[in-house]
């Protein structure tokens, strides 16, 4: 009489494995969605954001090439929104305030020519992905503006100091470490009255982390592990 042989099946042991694919399928889902959750961009500030009237304000560093006036400095000054240039100028709110070459926001220059006052913000995306990063949102010059992300010029000029214009980024401008956003504005030639000013609210921005080495090892034990459970289960089956 030959012996036959009894292969069993474990339906304990299949539900195991229907339990294990479902939990290995939710870790995955769970680690992908802490990845691709975008984050506000840090360092995007807003002027006057983190000063007081009268202060310099740091965040923002400053350049001027042509015209004529008096000395400045690196920074420029949160204004005291009080006297002239105010109220041709928009109203300092708690959100932001307008930056001035000098702590005296009236003061004049450029009564021989025009003066380019180049406002210059940094920020760092390491760690982010650049394809993902969007920013937006308004801002005022006296007289007229225009920015620069990276060197690349954006299509969103200031109309000037009355009231807002608004702008956003463009895809494929940022850089995967340091980034750059200057202002640059354009103090037309006047003989008296003639101050300047920059004046900047972010109203949104956004981007996304690339996932950290530990994140992508758990993503391909994961992977081993609904690899593993589908052997094993298709192995119960015969």
């Amino acid at each position: 009489m030959g012996l036959s042989v009894i292969k069993r099946h474990h339906p304990g042991g299949f539900m195991n494995t229907r339990k294990l694919l479902a939990a290995c399928a939710v870790s995955i889902t769970a680690f992908a969605a802490i990845d691709a959750a975008a984050v506000p961009i840090v360092g995007l500030v807003n002027t006057g954001a983190n000063s007081t009237a009268g202060q310099q304000d740091t965040n923002y560093s400053l350049t001027k090439t042509g015209g004529n006036g008096p000395a400045i400095g690196s920074y420029g000054y949160e204004s005291s929104g009080a006297g002239f240039p105010f109220g041709p100028w928009l109203a300092n709110s708690s959100t932001s305030q307008w930056l001035t070459p000098l702590a005296n926001a009236g003061q004049t220059f450029d009564s021989n020519a025009a003066g380019i006052y180049t406002w210059t913000l940094q920020f760092d995306l390491t760690g982010y992905d650049p394809a993902s990063a969007f920013f937006g949102g308004r801002w005022a010059t006296d007289n007229s503006g225009t920015i620069l992300l990276n060197g690349s010029t954006l299509l969103n000029p200031s109309t000037g100091f009355t009231a807002w214009s608004s702008f956003s980024s463009t895809g494929g401008n940022f850089n995967a470490g340091l980034n750059t956003l200057q202002f640059v504005v354009t103090n037309l030639q006047q003989n008296g009255g003639n101050p300047t000013g920059l004046r900047v609210e972010f109203t949104q921005s956004d981007v996304t982390a690339v996932p950290e080495p530990a994140t992508l090892s758990l993503f391909a034990l994961g992977l081993a592990g609904l690899g593993f459970a589908r052997r094993r289960n298709a192995s119960r089956r015969v």
